[in-house]
């Protein structure tokens, strides 16, 4: 059956520079509209669930152009309020080589999104309508009217009997000097009212101030993470390693606990296409697997090859069907389908 999945987050409009030049090199840019809440519900809703976004939107051209967008992603709009002439927006230089790529944000904290109203969304009636909600760190940074709103919709949902999923998701550059210190409060609030979480190690070693001995990154995930499911009464915990080769090519280990149990994925080697958004997709593969009963270790695995497969496609959304996912499971795609 299928579930009626919101996420509460800004839209934002994606610039890119074209192959691989640089802001500085390159003369056009190609737009599209993106966002965690727009990429997870998105996903959800190609896999058969009901997907909605909680945020706002321009009341001008622009915001009816996002509006758009969203409405062909199949995303149902029933929750997206109209205010203010702002949209948020980053540029991004794809990377090449030794040379990363990059995301440069614009116009955040004036986006109509983070300038809504305390009273700009019914909570309450929002989440009678809903079985999940997704929340993400991002969102978390961006300012205390929206870290209250985002909490408001949290407590809602718990008293609604829905479920919650948080994404750690810290960014450094979106919560400045002393960081950790500032994020650590509202991140444990979090914490207390979730359900399901995507988080690692790091998350738990310097935004929660965990300590261990340690040194390997697997034995500090696998001390850490049953304390931050113990502590916080944490259903599921999920997250993903990854490391990166020569030649373009990344590896992705995914890992859930659950039932004081862990589950990995197998290692997915693969090339980069389209980095943005790919944690996004392996979210959405969790959540997908959790609603429809899978096991931890076919839910890890479902979720695993999600991300792999984002990482094929241009833009953040994620683009695959269940089929699409399973098929990749099985190693059996590559060759042209007819």
């Amino acid at each position: 059956m299928s579930k009626r999945i919101a996420a509460f987050g800004e839209v934002m409009m994606r610039l890119q520079v074209p192959g691989y030049e640089s802001l500085a090199q390159s003369s056009t840019l190609r737009y599209s509209f993106s966002g965690t809440g727009v990429n997870v519900t998105s996903a959800l809703a190609q896999l058969g669930h009901k997907g909605y976004l909680v945020s706002t939107l321009p009341t001008n051209a622009i915001g009816d152009a996002a509006m758009s967008y969203i409405q062909k992603l199949g995303i149902i709009p029933s929750f997206i309020t109209r205010s203010g002439d702002s949209l948020g927006m980053y540029f991004l230089e794809n990377g090449f080589g030794v040379r990363p790529s990059r995301v440069t944000y614009c116009n955040r904290q004036a986006s109509s999104f983070n300038t809504a109203h305390a009273e700009a969304y019914n909570f309450e009636d929002i989440a009678r309508d809903i079985d999940i909600a997704h929340f993400c760190g991002i969102t978390l940074a961006m300012n205390d009217n929206v870290r209250s709103q985002m909490k408001a919709f949290a407590h809602a949902v718990k008293r609604n009997g829905g479920q919650v999923v948080f994404d750690c998701n810290y960014r450094p550059s979106l919560w400045g000097e002393d960081g950790y210190t500032k994020a650590k409060p509202h991140y444990e609030e979090m914490l207390d009212l979730a359900d399901i979480v995507m988080m690692n190690e790091k998350d738990a070693r310097f935004i929660l101030g965990m300590e261990t001995t340690k040194e390997d990154r697997k034995e500090q995930l696998m001390e850490l993470i049953p304390l931050v499911a113990e502590k916080y009464n944490i259903s599921v915990i999920a997250g993903t390693h990854r490391s990166i080769g020569g030649n373009n090519t990344h590896s992705l280990v995914g890992f859930l606990f659950k039932d004081r149990s862990f589950s990995f994925s197998e290692k997915m080697t693969f090339s980069v296409f389209d980095r943005i958004g790919a944690g996004d997709a392996y979210t959405s593969g969790i959540i997908y697997g959790e609603t429809k009963g899978f096991s931890p270790n076919k839910t890890v695995a479902f979720a695993v090859a999600a991300g792999m497969l984002a990482h094929t496609v241009s833009g953040d959304t994620p683009t695959s069907s269940e089929n699409d996912i399973l098929l990749a499971m099985t190693n059996e795609a590559g060759d042209v389908e007819r």
